[in-house]
């Protein structure tokens, strides 16, 4: 048997060791305070983050403890003293540390031949939690009655108590007494009764080993413990003992951490001010009030599913079963530049790559709205004609040549403005950057928010240049908002953990177009909806202009569109990208998602017009030929131009 007389004398040594230490450390603390005391003056427990809807549904909560400091007012009072009478009894009457206890516990190691019992004060655990390691060593003991005796010295115990409760691990990811009690019972600390509280109490020995989510037979036990100590104490009667052993423990299942609009809570991490770092995110307990409506956040996921399931069924009896389509959707406040719902892709767990936000695609057609935009600043106005007819261009090499073509393959020869876009034909488009200049159209899209790179050749006109599906609705926006340009963003507001306002947000704003031009062109989007492509989108019960969008073999189908409150931009396509099957155009795959969400979101504003500024005037003129017509004629349509522009008969 191995001889415990090293043991004993190693214990001896240590006992004089901590008398001393505890002696000196009692002198040094009247005279000065350890830098780490003098830190809790500024001291805040890490919390969580929470990041609102404008709605005020609860998004998302960050954190890297799961805690919600509270005041020890807060706390019901049987808590604090189940605390005090399972943990450290002599609380009220010690300075830090308790000797009677440490010399008992010192009997208990020398008698097991190992360390086996702390005798710790809450004081010297408070210590340990906030300054020092768990390891078990004489010289972290000596530093913990160091730091004990400043705590005492400088902080009240209704303060150190505060600091506990906040402090301490409860198991299951619960940092302080108000996330244990909202983890384990799903109430607020105010409201535990008798038995919830011992029951928390009880887990502090051992959260692995006492949690009710890990053995709940072995948790009732230690509850009952912690009960029997205060009824011994006097704390408790024999009646309330009694009720509290025999009350059934209705203890809340886990919670998987839940993330609502998960797409958008990636941007607004990714997009967060420069004062905000990842510290303050995760552990500063901060308020961050979005820009997002979680209820149209709601009808955005709902009508990507529900229309999908179409396209699904379309490429399915097509033969083409793998991969599924994805679909994106962004929308956004037209007057604010707030972004109102965003929807990255059908399934945030099975791919959080956000297509709304960090995906290149070819726009389409959607592109060309800038080129005709640009020719109405330059005082084309909209009845102008242009040809619709082949056309065949050359480069420097005789064989490198392009003979672009419409989508519907016809041609109608001499075309308006307004009929070429409204019916998405690519020849007229096509002269139309060749009369303006590539780089002409590629500085005015920049100027209205396309942050990518542009290619500047006549393709371009045909939105063969990639673009993201944010900046591209976000570059609608300025057409219903008076020519004003306002830069995308997801964040109102961020308050500390006081409640106080650290960041407002200021939005870049620009004027990129006339405001006559922007209503023209509002004017023009409109007849896409009445006479064009878009016309399954005059079932919104709003004014409606947008421009469908539809690459080479279908391999992307967009619409972005708005009201004179609301723009959205729509995606459809695979992430291969390969085609989505023949007709799957813009109008087909990505419009009836844009209406089905739009139907209900545009009801949530009240009913305007689209602006109308006095420098405008309002003609009816004939749709083939352009010229002024009777309103009362069957080919007239009303169309907006600047003054001094428009047709005279």
């Amino acid at each position: 048997m191995q001889s415990k007389k090293p043991i004993f004398f190693i214990l001896f040594i240590t006992i004089c060791a901590v008398t001393i230490g505890v002696t000196a450390g009692a002198f040094y603390a009247l005279l000065n305070d350890l830098p780490e005391i003098r830190s809790l003056n500024t001291f805040h427990p890490s919390s969580v983050t929470r990041i609102y809807s404008s709605d005020n549904v609860l998004l998302a909560e960050l954190f890297v403890e799961k805690r919600d400091p509270v005041p020890l007012d807060d706390i019901p009072d049987t808590l604090v003293k189940a605390l005090i009478s399972t943990e450290d009894r002599h609380f009220f009457e010690h300075t830090g540390i308790y000797l009677k206890g440490i010399l008992r516990a010192f009997v208990k190691d020398i008698l097991a031949g190992q360390f086996v019992e702390g005798a710790s004060t809450i004081t010297q655990q408070l210590a340990k939690t906030l300054f020092l390691t768990s390891q078990k060593t004489l010289t972290r003991k000596i530093q913990e009655a160091f730091l004990s005796f400043q705590l005492e010295r400088r902080y009240t115990k209704k303060e150190l108590l505060t600091f506990y409760l906040n402090q301490v691990y409860f198991g299951s990811g619960a940092y302080g007494v108000k996330s244990a009690a909202a983890i384990y019972f799903d109430k607020d600390v105010k409201v535990l009764d008798l038995q919830e509280s011992a029951m928390l109490i009880a887990m502090l020995k051992a959260p692995s080993r006492y949690s009710p989510h890990v053995n709940m037979e072995l948790a009732i036990t230690r509850r009952n413990i912690v009960l029997k100590q205060m009824l011994t104490e006097g704390i408790i009667a024999p009646p309330s003992f009694d009720q509290a052993i025999k009350t059934d423990i209705h203890i809340a299942p886990k919670k998987k951490i839940s993330t609502k609009a998960p797409y958008f809570i990636d941007y607004i991490k990714n997009n967060l001010p420069e004062t905000i770092d990842h510290k303050l995110l995760y552990q500063g307990g901060l308020t961050i009030q979005s820009t997002l409506s979680y209820e149209l956040q709601e009808f955005s996921d709902f009508s990507i599913l529900k229309k999908l399931e179409d396209l699904k069924e379309r490429m399915k009896k097509r033969g083409i079963a793998e991969p599924e389509p994805q679909a994106a959707l962004v929308s956004m406040d037209v007057k604010t530049g707030g972004i109102l719902a965003m929807s990255g892709g059908i399934d945030y767990q099975g791919s959080p790559y956000n297509r709304a936000v960090s995906a290149l695609r070819q726009p389409g057609s959607a592109f060309k709205p800038f080129v005709f935009a640009l020719a109405i600043e330059k005082g084309f106005p909209q009845n102008k004609l242009i040809l619709d007819a082949p056309i065949s261009y050359t480069g420097a090499n005789e064989n490198d040549s392009w003979t672009p073509q419409n989508f519907s393959r016809d041609y109608k020869g001499e075309i308006t403005l307004r009929e070429a876009l409204a019916l998405s034909k690519n020849i007229p488009a096509i002269r139309l950057i060749d009369m303006l200049g590539a780089s002409s159209v590629i500085n005015f899209a920049h100027a209205m928010g396309i942050k990518s790179r542009l290619k500047p050749n006549l393709s371009l006109a045909l939105g063969t240049s990639e673009v993201s599906l944010l900046n591209l609705t976000s570059a609608y926006s300025i057409f219903p908002n008076k020519g004003e340009y306002i830069e995308p963003h997801g964040i109102l507001q961020i308050l500390d953990h006081n409640g106080r306002s650290i960041w407002r947000t200021a939005p870049r704003k620009k004027i990129v177009m006339s405001r006559s031009g922007a209503a023209v062109m509002t004017d023009m989007l409109e007849a896409v909806v009445q006479e064009g492509t878009g016309r399954l989108a005059k079932t919104i019960p709003r004014p409606v202009g947008g421009k469908t969008g539809t690459t080479d073999d279908c391999k992307d189908a967009l619409f972005v569109g708005f009201t004179p409150s609301i723009a959205t931009g729509v995606w459809v396509g695979l992430d291969k990208y390969e085609t989505l099957g023949a007709k799957e155009t813009g109008a087909r795959a990505a419009l009836p998602i844009w209406v089905n969400f739009m139907e209900k979101a545009a009801l949530k504003r009240p009913y305007e017009y689209f602006d109308i500024p006095d420098d405008t005037v309002k003609i009816a003129i004939n749709t083939e030929t352009g010229k002024p017509e009777a309103e009362d004629s069957p080919n007239a349509v009303m169309a907006l131009f600047k003054k001094g522009t428009e047709p005279v008969q």
